[in-house]
């Protein structure tokens, strides 16, 4: 892992423990995720639910679980 991958890694963890909104990039890194690929999901509204504070797309942390977890598929799920 980069440096680069690192601080996100760290950064999105911290807003995990101190507030539950990621950013754009870091939900993106969250989920595994190219950053322009969840701006195509966001625009096309596919995406995880997102706010608009300001200027900045963010993502709470529910949120993504939440959609990740619809998106679940295979395996015993009862």
């Amino acid at each position: 892992m980069d440096d680069t991958a690192t601080d996100m890694g760290a950064r999105a963890q911290a807003a995990r423990e101190t507030c539950p909104f990621l950013t754009a990039k870091q939900a993106a890194f969250h989920l595994g995720l190219a950053y322009s690929t969840l701006k195509r999901l966001r625009q096309t509204g596919k995406g995880p639910k997102c706010r608009l504070h300001g200027r900045t797309w963010r993502y709470h942390i529910d949120d993504i679980e939440a959609w990740s977890a619809a998106r679940t598929r295979g395996g015993d799920h009862g």
